[in-house]
């Protein structure tokens, strides 16, 4: 009995070390076969990570030179080095004998699924992109859009944000900004102030006038060139109206829209000239 167990022993021992050096012969058969692909792989990734650092450092560069936004250039430079890590990983993967065809696909319903997801924030998205290439206005410019007046504090990925002459802070989503229209005041460096003042019929227009640019020359802020202009703007309802029109920096349009007024009436009333006289016709009828 005991020599049948020894036997035996001996025998369970013999198939452990034959499973043993089976395995043994399969982790070195694997180690031969992946382990150049291991390795190229590792290879593969630091030298793309080296590329797509010095591409992110040349398109930083490029679009420096061209004077582009800051947070654009930021923007641009890490889709570009997402993108390319993307694709290195997915030739990474096919190296080491995985089939990409699956990740692909997946990556592409994971695309569709995410776009339909933000379809909106995508087209505010590259809106912003657009408006910062193309440049219809910079922060501190004042513009009307999207029914809105204001000065631009800030022009960001997706919004553009604007500062209100009431001190609102007004935010314009890029997408329907991009693509409506964009009425920008300070493209020619000055402004033009439309201002309506009405006087009486029997006033004599060439004096009121001469009056009114006078009085509009003492403002500081009114500039000599354009010269202020004063036009009939419309001869009805018991006066004549006139476009009173100085021209004036961005930066003090307020201050010539609302003084300039006041100057140019109280000279109306140093120099005699009178302001229509509101009447009101009333008209009975008898029942007979």
């Amino acid at each position: 009995m005991e020599l049948l167990q020894i036997n035996t022993e001996i025998e369970a021992s013999n198939q452990l070390l034959d499973q043993g050096g089976i395995w043994m012969l399969k982790i070195k058969d694997m180690a031969l076969e992946y382990a150049p692909k291991v390795l190229g792989a590792i290879l593969v990734y630091l030298i793309g990570q080296w590329i797509i650092g010095r591409i992110g450092i040349l398109i930083k560069k490029v679009l420096s030179n061209k004077k582009f936004d800051i947070s654009l250039q930021k923007f641009l430079v890490s889709i570009v080095k997402v993108t390319l890590t993307v694709l290195m990983f997915l030739a990474i993967i096919g190296m080491l004998g995985v089939n990409i065809t699956s990740f692909a696909a997946l990556l592409a319903g994971a695309g569709l699924a995410i776009g339909a997801a933000l379809n909106g924030s995508l087209g505010n998205l590259a809106g912003g992109v657009m408006l910062m290439i193309f440049k219809p206005f910079k922060v501190g410019d004042l513009i009307e859009a999207q029914g809105s007046v204001g000065l631009v504090t800030e022009i960001g990925i997706f919004n553009t944000t604007l500062l209100s002459p009431e001190n609102k802070t007004i935010i314009l989503p890029n997408g329907a900004l991009s693509t409506g229209v964009i009425t920008n005041f300070n493209t020619h460096g000055n402004l033009r102030v439309d201002l309506k003042m009405a006087i009486a019929l029997d006033q004599n227009i060439e004096y009121a006038r001469e009056v009114a640019i006078g009085a509009m020359k003492q403002h500081p802020n009114v500039l000599n060139e354009p010269q202020p202009e004063v036009s009939v703007l419309e001869v009805a309802n018991g006066m004549t109206t006139l476009a009173i029109r100085p021209y004036t920096t961005q930066d003090n349009y307020w201050n010539v829209f609302f003084e300039t007024q006041e100057l140019v009436k109280n000279a109306f009333d140093q120099n005699g000239i009178k302001g229509p006289i509101p009447h009101t016709v009333i008209i009975n009828k008898s029942n007979n």
